[in-house]
């Protein structure tokens, strides 16, 4: 695909505002489901739809990054919002989170499953699996880790990414999709304040992971 039918292509996605995400996280985890992950990287481009995220509160959430308290490497958390907050966990692998609250106010939302839209190959390239069959595309972004190293996220490339803009390597956008079925659950794969009810899923979808759910 040339650089001018990927663009294109990509046209009918509209970036989101900064207004958007400099809300509670829990308005913009439950809004961001069926909106669209962009990556541009020189004439590609990969899409996937959000299908699964938590959001993560202020400094008296214990299991937010942010309960430590304003740090450096935390900082993107405490805006302005609209941001890349990416972190390096278990030794293996990067979780991608967006910024959210107005400038100074800390919280984020974590990205835990896309479904693949754009750039299949690429993406399966990217995480060193073949996906022959249906069955193999959830493994492309199909949890936290996975999604990021899929549309190759990492802390020094896209940290402090402005995912608001179009002209970023790396950004959110609506096309459209208007979401239906969401569940709300505790979040999964935590142990601290993990009874909260902070995991957004759009119901029935296969790429959703950890607990599957159903409208």
């Amino acid at each position: 695909m040339n650089k001018l039918a990927s663009e294109l292509r990509s046209a009918s996605i509209r970036p989101l505002g900064r207004a958007f995400f400099a809300r509670d996280p829990r308005c913009v985890a439950r809004e961001l489901l069926g909106k669209v992950l962009v990556r541009r990287s020189g004439r590609k481009i990969l899409t996937g739809r959000i299908v699964e995220v938590e959001a993560y509160l202020d400094e008296d959430d214990p299991a937010a990054h942010s309960a430590a308290g304003r740090t450096s490497r935390n900082s993107v958390l405490f805006g302005p919002p609209g941001h890349a907050y990416v972190y390096f966990i278990y030794g293996n692998h990067y979780c991608l989170n967006v910024s959210c609250e107005p400038d100074g106010r800390a919280g984020g939302v974590l990205f835990r499953a896309l479904e693949p839209l754009r750039g299949i190959e690429e993406m399966a390239r990217a995480r060193g699996i073949d996906v022959s069959g249906p069955r193999d595309l959830t493994k492309l972004t199909s949890g936290p880790g996975r999604l990021s190293e899929a549309f190759g996220v990492t802390r020094e490339r896209d940290n402090g990414c402005d995912l608001t803009s179009r002209r970023s390597s790396l950004w959110i956008g609506a096309d459209g999709f208007v979401s239906k079925n969401v569940v709300v659950t505790t979040r999964i794969g935590i142990t601290k304040a993990a009874e909260h009810p902070l995991r957004y899923v759009l119901a029935g979808n296969p790429f959703v992971s950890g607990r599957k759910m159903s409208s």
